[in-house]
């Protein structure tokens, strides 16, 4: 019988943790998701019915209605003024204001260039030959504060880490990407790890580093 050496074991380990680590994290962050919808609902449930008429799910069912009505409910006229209002009322809370910006600049990066006339994923001429991924979020503003100059703001995030900057640029340093904004965002935050027409060398490259 060949006997496995322990360098041969350990490389299987990481393979195999490597194949079902993202997998086991987006199912513990759907079941968390889902798990504390469904404990916040059920004792708002309780609260307003009796106890006998509460069943195990009936939390998580409540809360994916109302998010569809919250989504209804956005739709009706003067609601976006008052979502507006709200926002510009928790943004001058200290402390509070800083993570509520970033979380809803984050959002924001994934429903951006919908009203845009370029493609909201863009390639940015760096100079010197290199090109960076960003993307189209301040037509408008970069209209207002560079006028005549024809520049559009641009989003420029950075690898393994959420977080970027925003850059003002000619419109003539701009090339539309025929890409979706989340397969950019994902090449982008990864470093370019996670390019699907890359993934067959990545896999050879990882089998070759790990024999």
């Amino acid at each position: 019988m060949r006997r496995i050496r322990p360098k041969r074991i350990f490389s299987l380990v990481v393979k195999g943790l490597l194949t079902l680590l993202p997998l086991a994290i987006t199912l513990y962050a759907v079941i968390w998701l889902a798990s504390t919808l469904e404990v916040v609902c059920r004792k708002l449930l309780i609260f307003l019915l009796p106890n006998f008429w509460y069943f195990p799910g009936m939390g998580l069912m409540t809360a994916i209605a109302l998010l569809v009505l919250v989504g209804l409910v956005m739709n009706l006229y003067g609601m976006r003024y008052l979502v507006g209002w709200g926002n510009r009322l928790v943004q001058k809370i200290p402390l509070i204001s800083s993570v509520y910006s970033a979380i809803s600049d984050i959002i924001t990066v994934f429903n951006i260039g919908k009203n845009s006339e370029l493609s909201a994923v863009v390639s940015v001429d760096s100079g010197n030959g290199f090109r960076q991924i960003g993307f189209v979020t301040g037509e408008n503003a970069g209209e207002r504060l560079f006028p005549g100059q024809n520049r559009v703001g641009v989003y420029l995030p950075m690898s393994y880490q959420i977080g970027g900057f925003t850059m003002y640029v000619q419109r003539e340093h701009l090339e539309p990407l025929d890409i979706s904004i989340e397969e950019a965002m994902r090449i982008a935050l990864t470093g370019g790890a996670q390019d699907e027409s890359m993934l067959g060398k990545d896999q050879k490259t990882l089998e070759e580093a790990i024999p």
